[in-house]
């Protein structure tokens, strides 16, 4: 299992911290605004706590789909 000091677990949750803020910014959308949308989906979580979660980057593989699908991201670009 991988631990949170790990350089390669960081780095990769930087890369999810990354994908996620700026498919937020592309599709223009706020916190405030995802929190919404979340809600929406019966996920309930506050502005606050989407700042916080995204900018610690240690989120799930399943919140970072959640957030994908509330702001109608229907494919990414991974890698340059």
């Amino acid at each position: 299992m991988a631990r949170k000091d790990d350089p390669q677990t960081v780095e990769y949750e930087t890369k999810a911290k990354n994908l996620l803020k700026s498919e937020l910014k592309r599709k223009g959308v706020t916190y405030a605004q995802l929190a919404e949308k979340l809600a929406t989906m019966d996920i309930h979580e506050t502005e606050r706590n989407l700042n916080n979660k995204i900018s610690r980057g240690g989120f799930s593989a399943a919140f970072l789909l959640q957030c994908l699908e509330a702001i109608g991201a229907s494919s990414l670009r991974l890698w340059e």
